[in-house]
């Protein structure tokens, strides 16, 4: 009789009448969402003038080319990441922000052990998307999401990358300056997404993003803030605040604070409109339920529509749990930035 479940219900449902009292509809309050979130992101310092990019390594792939890379996000961080090139182009190529989700970092979706090896077991797995979109034949760039895999803490260093992250660590310390892990992952995104248009093999006007689980928070919240970014697919991740991310136990990375009396996750999500998106889920997922995506695809709907663009929207839950499916999404973002180039605004 004691447990506080029915305060934190009192503070969902006062924040959630809070929003709508303030402006009811969506066209009335996106532009207050927009810097509600960038507000609550927390502010960093801008970045240097130069990338200061260089290639650590190269190794043919058969299909493709892989290159381990590193650039400067801020004064004192530098991003690795691997860069996934088709062979036999013959013009700049669409190309794809990948990112992963909780694990061992970018080796994983470029497939790759932790230890750097190729992973010959799993060739062909949809969790390895990088692989599976550079053979479609768009570049695609892995980076590392700081607190995982080569970017822990020098603590977390020795302890097993697939079991050990340096989230909870690095979130709690960023608090005490006004920020959050969230707004630095997407302040690095945003870099990544500098360094990216930088290649010559990729199209800088056809750039798309996808993202899996706390990677699906990174690709829709960077899409959803920088138009540069013509599509999006978010696997693992859509869902409604309450019905996931405050009922279930997440990491502490997926937390904003303040921002629930202002929009909840699918609206921040929706700020991507018109932008062509699509969300995947498993109809077994344990941490983002079917019902709570069915509610956030609900909502996406209605801002799509409002927009007249209801068709850029699409949404698969497919049989499964926690994971990438890529039934759907791979062929629909192949699609998405091929066709910019035949004159298909999106």
């Amino acid at each position: 009789m004691w447990c506080p479940d029915l305060y934190m219900d009192h503070l969902y449902m006062n924040a959630s009448d809070k929003m709508r009292r303030i402006e009811p509809t969506w066209n009335e309050r996106k532009e207050k969402v927009r810097a509600k979130l960038i507000e609550v992101l927390g502010s960093f310092d801008p970045p240097p003038d130069e990338l200061n990019a260089v290639v650590l390594e190269k190794q043919d792939m058969g299909d493709y080319s892989m290159e381990r890379v590193v650039y400067q996000s801020d004064a004192y961080l530098q991003i690795p990441a691997y860069v996934l090139i088709p062979h036999r182009l013959e013009e700049a190529a669409p190309a794809v922000l990948a990112w992963h989700g909780h694990g061992y970092g970018s080796r994983e979706i470029v497939g790759l052990r932790p230890d750097g090896s190729v992973d010959e077991e799993k060739q062909g797995m949809p969790q390895h998307y990088a692989v599976q979109l550079v053979k479609k034949g768009m570049v695609v760039i892995a980076p590392e999401i700081i607190g995982f895999g080569d970017r822990r803490l020098s603590s977390d260093m020795k302890k097993d990358p697939k079991k050990s992250s340096s989230c909870a660590p690095l979130a709690s310390r960023l608090l005490m300056y006004g920020k959050t892990l969230t707004g630095l992952r997407i302040y690095e995104a945003m870099r990544s997404l500098d360094y990216l248009r930088t290649r010559e093999e990729a199209d800088a006007e056809r750039i798309g993003t996808i993202g899996f689980s706390g990677g699906g928070l990174i690709a829709s919240l960077s899409a959803a803030l920088d138009d540069r970014i013509k599509a999006a697919v978010v696997c693992a991740f859509t869902s409604t605040f309450r019905g996931s991310l405050l009922s279930v136990n997440h990491c502490i990375d997926n937390y904003l604070p303040a921002i629930l009396p202002y929009a909840d996750l699918p609206e921040l999500i929706g700020l991507i409109a018109p932008r062509a998106l699509f969300v995947e889920s498993g109809l077994d997922d344990p941490l983002f339920p079917a019902e709570s995506v069915r509610e956030a695809a609900v909502v996406l709907r209605e801002i799509y529509e409002s927009t007249g663009h209801k068709e850029r929207l699409e949404v698969d839950l497919f049989p499964g749990k926690h994971e990438v499916s890529g039934r759907q999404s791979f062929d629909w973002l192949e699609k998405q930035l091929k066709g910019l180039k035949a004159g298909f605004p999106l």
